[in-house]
C-alpha cells in the first residue's frame, strides 16, 4: 500500500505505475480515492469547526449558570446537544470514506524500483547471471519422481487416499535427505547471522491482509472454516505478522530472522498442480529469511538476501542462475524481485527454487510497523527470500547428483545430517 499523500501529490506517476505493471483496469481506482480523499479531509475540516464551535458554546454554558440565566443556558444546551448530533453523522461518515479509501489503497500496486525491467508476465523476466557450469551428463536422468521411487521414497498413491491430489508421503533415506537439506538450511543461515524461529502455522485475516495482495490470497491461502485463521503459505507471513503495531527501537536494525515452516498453498491458477512429480504440491516445507531494516538500507540486504540463496546451493553442488523479475510479474507489494533458479540436467533448463523481494514500507504500512529514531517515527522497510523450499530443492540435488549407476551422491555439506551417509544406494 502506498502513501496516500504521494498519490494525493503524484497522480499521474502512481496511474504510470499501474500502466507499467499492465493492470489499467485499476486506472479508475487513483480517481477514486482521489475523491474519497477529498470528502474525507472535508469531513475532517467539517469536524474540527464542529468542535470548536461546541468548545466555545459549552465554556459559556458554564458562565450563564453561574450569572443565574439557566434558560439562556438551556437554549445553548440545545445548541450543543444538535452539533452532538451532527458531529456523530459527520463521524460516522469520515469513517466509512476512510475505510472505503483503504479497501481501494490496497488494491493499487506499490511503486516499482527505477531499475525494474518493464515486461507483461515472467515469460519477459531477464537473466542476470549464472553460477556455476550447468553439465548435461552423458547417462540420462530420470524424472525426479522416477528417481525417488527407485529409493521407495515416495507414496502419492496412498497420500491421495488420505488427502488428495497434490500430497504425498515421503520415506525412508529420501524423507532424511529432505529433512538434511532443511537443517542445513537452519544452521547455514544463522552462520550468516539471522536469529533461527519457529512460528505459528496460522495467522489471522489481519495479518493476512498486511502481508499479502488480494490476488495472492485468493490462489494461495488456506482459509480455516469457522475461524479467524489461514494456515501459511510461508513463515514469512508469521515473521513479518509478529511486529504488527510496534514501534521497534532504530538501534536495534536491521532485524534478521530465518524461519522454519511447513507451507500449505492451493496453488489456483494456469499451472495447475503436477500429477506425477513434487514440483507443484499443496504442501512443503522451508526456510525462509526475513529483514526489517532503515528504508535506505533495503537495496544492501536485497542483494545480501538473494547471493545467500546463491551460496546456499551451490554449496549443495547445484548450477543456479538469478532472474530479475519484470514488473508484471511482481506482485502489487514489491518493489523489486528476483528468482533463483536451479538447473535440471534432466530438462536441460533452469527451474524456480526461490524468490527474494524488497517490499519498501508496503507490509509495515499495513501493519503499523514503525522504527523510533531521532527525528520521530518511520516505517520500516521489509525483505523476504527463500532459503530453500523441499521438495523443489530436493528435485535440484537429487538430478544434480544423480549418478549413472542409479545412486545419488550426498554433497558433503549434508553428510553430517545424514549421519555420516555419502551416498544413497538402490537396495
Amino acid at each position: 500500500m502506498i502513501d496516500i499523500k504521494f498519490l494525493r501529490e503524484n497522480p499521474e506517476a502512481v496511474k504510470e505505475n499501474i500502466k507499467k505493471k499492465f493492470q489499467d483496469y485499476k486506472l479508475p481506482l487513483v480517481d477514486e480515492v482521489l475523491e474519497l480523499d477529498k470528502k474525507s479531509r472535508g469531513l475532517k475540516l467539517k469536524g474540527d469547526e464542529l468542535r470548536a464551535t461546541r468548545n466555545s458554546l459549552s465554556s459559556q454554558i458554564g458562565l450563564l449558570m453561574r450569572e443565574g440565566k439557566k434558560e439562556d443556558a438551556e437554549k445553548i444546551k440545545l445548541q450543543v446537544n444538535q452539533i452532538n448530533a451532527e458531529l456523530e453523522e459527520n463521524e460516522k461518515l469520515e469513517e466509512q470514506y476512510s475505510s472505503n479509501t483503504r479497501n481501494i489503497m490496497l488494491k493499487i500496486p506499490n511503486i516499482i524500483d527505477p531499475s525494474v525491467p518493464i515486461g507483461k508476465d515472467d515469460t519477459q523476466n531477464v537473466e542476470v547471471e549464472k553460477f556455476g557450469d550447468p553439465i548435461v551428463p552423458s547417462y540420462e536422468i530420470p524424472h525426479h519422481a522416477d528417481i525417488i521411487e527407485s529409493f521407495n521414497g515416495l507414496d502419492k498413491e496412498s497420500a491421495g487416499r488420505t488427502s488428495g491430489n497434490g500430497f504425498y508421503f515421503l520415506l525412508g533415506d529420501i524423507a532424511r535427505l529432505h529433512e538434511a537439506m532443511i537443517a542445513y538450511a537452519r544452521d547455514f543461515m544463522i552462520d550468516k547471522g539471522f536469529t533461527y524461529c519457529i512460528p505459528p502455522f496460522m495467522i489471522r485475516s489481519d495479518v493476512v491482509n498486511g502481508v499479502m495482495s488480494f490476488e495472492e490470497l485468493e490462489a494461495m491461502m488456506y482459509k480455516i472454516e469457522g475461524e479467524d485463521l489461514y494456515l501459511i503459505g510461508t513463515s514469512e507471513h508469521s515473521m513479518i505478522g509478529r511486529f504488527k503495531g510496534q514501534i521497534v527501537k532504530e538501534q536495534d536494525l536491521p532485524i534478521a530472522i530465518t524461519g522454519y515452516s511447513p507451507c500449505f498453498r492451493k496453488e489456483v491458477g494456469a499451472h495447475g498442480i503436477e500429477e506425477r512429480g513434487l514440483y507443484r504440491v499443496h504442501q512443503f516445507e522451508k526456510q525462509e529469511m526475513i529483514v526489517l531494516c532503515k528504508p535506505e538500507d533495503q537495496m544492501e540486504w536485497y542483494n545480501k538476501m538473494w547471493s545467500y540463496t546463491v551460496e546456499f546451493f551451490r554449496s549443495l553442488d547445484v548450477p543456479v542462475r538469478t532472474l530479475e523479475c519484470c514488473s508484471g510479474d511482481l506482485a502489487d507489494l514489491k518493489v523489486k524481485s528476483c528468482d533463483i533458479e536451479a538447473w535440471s540436467p534432466r530438462q536441460q533448463k533452469y527451474f524456480e527454487v526461490g524468490s527474494c523481494s524488497t517490499l519498501g514500507d508496503a507490509q509495515s504500512r499495513r501493519l503499523s510497523i514503525r522504527a523510533k529514531g531521532e527525528k520521530g517515527n518511520y516505517l520500516v522497510a521489509t525483505l523476504n527470500n527463500t532459503v530453500v523450499a523441499s521438495p523443489r530443492g530436493l528435485i535440484a540435488v537429487l538430478e544434480n547428483n544423480y549418478q549413472e549407476n542409479g545412486s545419488i551422491k550426498i554433497p558433503k555439506v549434508l553428510w553430517t545430517y545424514m549421519g555420516g551417509i555419502k551416498e544413497i544406494k538402490r537396495k
